[in-house]
């Protein structure tokens, strides 16, 4: 069996361990050793990757395996990773790991709650390891189907509202994808489903390019938070539960961006430099307006909900700029928003779960009573910011120099405008931090409240480890995702 296997395998037995499992010590066994043992197969996965490139093989794709699915329209099981894929295989593994341990104490209906979850992660896996067009649109959508019950039976709120708002929108973009994944079949020739096949033929006439670029890009674009598609993404992360909001805007998010590259940029290169103008408008939107929008909100999911938005922004902003250093830092961005985007959900909602409240008006004085909670809020706020350090700094700085790189008018005014998202960060982060943590408690629960409990140790630290060693040591990461978005640039015409 192909290594890469595992990733679907582990949780297809998680699946069945979890419907055969009775009692709540057994889901949870069963949920610590699943996400323990994909956790384990990502670090190994990742050691193997690396000493196949420091052996000098740098092929575009290793580890590939191929079954053939379904002979009439050439589609198979195609598995194959390169360093942007064994990347966000590692993401999806600590996040899934963490998110179990945040959701250790969830009731009712654990058990049901765990099967979703699984099933989430199993589509997020078998998307990041496949290279079929098809298999990737299956995966893709089995990834969004479990979010609609998710919200709408554990979430908050207006969770009927913001799990049909959700599922709606993202089958809407299903809908433009799938039409794109169409177009570029039967433009290939329709003789193959395998997207490195089809990039070696590049063979799609530039005419059905400039048709299914836009129709590819704003399908997985909806996911990725693309303006004005984004509405659903504050509603789906207020109201969904902890470890969902984590898994959604930590990983799921991201399917967006990577398809973006691996799909839309990588097999249709000549659309992508005539088009690409259209979606840096739109991508720069995001970055201030997600910005702005989270300095006026009162509610703490979603502040880190529009957050979001300008930082998913921000990936796809620098995908669009077509160039190395750009796409290596969107990819950088994938990885530090998902680490800090999913310790802000756990911390939001570890903080929620005590005060019974996300109102900002209603929180204070938090860092007396509540001090591990409150010192690594404080450290995702930063990393959030961009400190050095941190892991968002390296990709933020990443992708602003990459983007200056294009040296004419359009794109480095787009970028300065960019770059002002930083300041309004800064100016969101430190008045929250300030509002909540300091001060005197005037929550009507402070005397009940208390810190985090082991559990919620083991998930806020395992995320702050993973931030700041993004941010510290970034290089080996950095190279090994330069390597693998060079075959995609290359392709692109200047």
């Amino acid at each position: 069996m192909n290594f890469l296997s595992i990733f679907v395998l582990i949780p297809l037995l998680m699946l069945a361990g979890l419907w055969a499992a009775r009692g709540i010590k057994a889901i949870r066994g069963v949920m610590v050793t699943g996400a323990s043992a994909l956790l384990i197969a990502s670090v190994v996965l990742t050691f193997m990757y690396l000493g196949e490139r420091s052996t000098g093989n740098t092929a575009e794709m290793l580890f590939r395996a191929d079954t053939l699915w379904y002979a009439p329209l050439h589609i198979s099981y195609s598995v194959g990773v390169d360093g942007i894929s064994v990347a966000m295989l590692l993401l999806s593994a600590i996040i899934v790991f963490t998110g179990t341990f945040a959701s250790w104490r969830l009731q009712p209906l654990t058990k049901e709650y765990f099967l979703w979850f699984t099933l989430l992660s199993m589509g997020v896996f078998g998307f990041f390891i496949s290279v079929d067009l098809f298999t990737m649109f299956m995966f893709y959508e089995i990834a969004l189907i479990p979010m609609y019950l998710l919200i709408g039976v554990w979430g908050s709120g207006r969770k009927e509202y913001a799990a049909m708002k959700l599922t709606l929108m993202l089958m809407g973009g299903s809908a433009f994808l799938l039409i794109g994944i169409l177009g570029i079949y039967f433009g290939a020739g329709a003789t193959t489903m395998n997207l490195l096949e089809i990039a070696q033929l590049h063979n799609i006439p530039f005419a059905q390019q400039c048709i299914w670029f836009p129709l590819t890009f704003l399908g997985f674009g909806v996911l990725g938070a693309l303006f004005p598609f984004h509405t659903w993404s504050p509603d789906g992360h207020a109201s969904a539960p902890t470890a969902v909001s984590m898994l959604h805007a930590g990983v799921l998010m991201k399917l967006g961006g990577y398809g973006c590259f691996r799909i839309a940029i990588y097999l249709m290169p000549e659309a992508a430099n005539e088009l690409s103008w259209i979606f840096l408008i739109l991508t720069g939107i995001s970055v201030v307006y997600g910005a702005f929008s989270a300095c006026v909100q009162t509610d703490l999911k979603y502040i880190n909900a529009y957050s979001s938005v300008s930082h998913c922004g921000l990936v796809l902003f620098a995908i669009l700029m077509l160039n190395q250093t750009a796409a290596t830092g969107a990819i950088l961005q994938m990885l530090s928003h998902g680490l800090m985007t999913a310790l802000f959900f756990a911390l939001i909602g570890m903080i929620y779960g005590r005060t019974h409240t996300r109102d900002v008006r209603e929180l204070a004085g938090l860092m007396k009573i509540m001090p591990f909670l409150s010192v690594c809020y404080v450290i995702a706020g930063l990393a959030n910011l961009g400190l050095p350090g941190l892991s968002g700094f390296i990709a933020e700085m990443t992708i602003f120099v990459g983007s200056f790189q294009n040296n004419d008018v359009f794109h480095r005014t787009l970028t300065i405008i960019a770059c002002s998202s930083i300041v309004i960060t800064a100016v969101y982060i430190l008045r929250l931090v300030g509002k909540i943590l300091y001060g005197t408690c005037t929550n009507k629960h402070h005397l009940e409240l208390t810190d985090a409990t082991w559990d919620e140790r083991v998930a806020v630290i395992c995320l702050i480890v993973c931030v700041a060693g993004l941010g510290m040591a970034p290089f080996w990461v950095s190279h090994m995702i330069g390597e693998s978005v060079l075959p995609v640039v290359s392709q692109l015409i200047p």
